[in-house]
């Protein structure tokens, strides 16, 4: 799923050239994209329809847009592979286009969704800590990008957990935006197993390990993020260059660009984690 350096950059690019313009009409053809939206795709598009955006925001890998009706917030999941694309009207539909929102400049907003697990859903927002958010994303924690993230506060949180440190990065109720690929890499950064016990590290230590978290979503930023495949895509369809600066994600056997040990994989949750043996030990039980 894309993290938080991937949804910011679709968030930049529908400030961009989403905001501040009408939805004149939206068009559902795949009921399954809306399929969290509980009373269907005519009452998503009645609604919309005729409302401007006001703008496009994000906390950690959840993206929503506002309008000019206080009370409405329109939640997208990207899921697996969704895309929020702006193109020109007259250009080719995508074949995997389940959304198409037209808007006051002729450019057309699609919801794009190969795998079909995203979507789009209505929501009512809620002050939450002085900050609105769509009743969905209520629950959410803070992420490290986000200017008014509390290190102090989530290193209590961690050093709470009687669980695996990676585990708790991914738990978007202490720190959101966290995934697979950046946990792995803030952890090789940090040069901290995954399976260390989160509350047996110190507090300098998670400090540090939060720094390296910032420190990669930054730099991913910087470069558009992490693309794989053409899945993971700008709102101009553009792909992200990050992946190329990896250091551990991904590279089972390559030399670790700290010390030349061959990076390991390991089964976690799933899916898997990469480490370098050397500079991360795993623990002892």
């Amino acid at each position: 799923m894309p993290e938080l350096p991937e949804v910011e950059v679709v968030r930049r690019g529908l400030a961009d050239h989403v905001v501040g313009h009408i939805v004149e009409s939206v068009t559902v053809k795949h009921p399954r994209s809306v399929r969290r939206h509980v009373l269907g795709g005519d009452d998503l598009s009645a609604r919309i329809s005729g409302l401007r955006v006001e703008s496009a925001q994000r906390r950690g890998k959840f993206l929503w847009l506002t309008f000019d009706d206080p009370d409405t917030a329109l939640v997208v999941h990207l899921g697996m592979s969704g895309q929020m694309l702006v193109q020109p009207a007259d250009a080719p539909l995508e074949k995997h286009a389940h959304i198409v929102a037209t808007l006051d400049t002729g450019a057309q907003l699609r919801f794009v969704d190969q795998r079909t697990f995203g979507g789009w859903a209505l929501h009512p927002l809620v002050e939450v800590d002085g900050t609105s958010l769509p009743v969905a994303v209520a629950h959410i924690a803070r992420d490290p990008l986000d200017p008014l993230f509390d290190p102090d506060a989530v290193v209590r949180a961690m050093r709470a957990k009687q669980s695996d440190v990676k585990r708790v990065l991914l738990d978007q109720t202490v720190v959101s935006g966290i995934g697979n690929i950046y946990a792995d890499e803030a952890l090789w950064r940090a040069r901290i197993h995954g399976e260390r016990i989160a509350a047996r590290l110190t507090r300098p230590a998670l400090h540090g390990l939060l720094a390296e978290v910032q420190a990669v979503m930054s730099e991913a930023l910087h470069a558009g993020g992490t693309s794989f495949d053409a899945l993971y895509v700008n709102v101009n369809g553009q792909s992200g260059y990050f992946e190329r600066s990896l250091a551990a994600y991904g590279r089972e056997d390559e030399p670790c660009r700290r010390c030349g040990a061959p990076i390991r994989r390991e089964k976690f949750m799933n899916r898997s984690s990469y480490s370098c043996p050397r500079c991360q030990p795993r623990p002892r039980r």
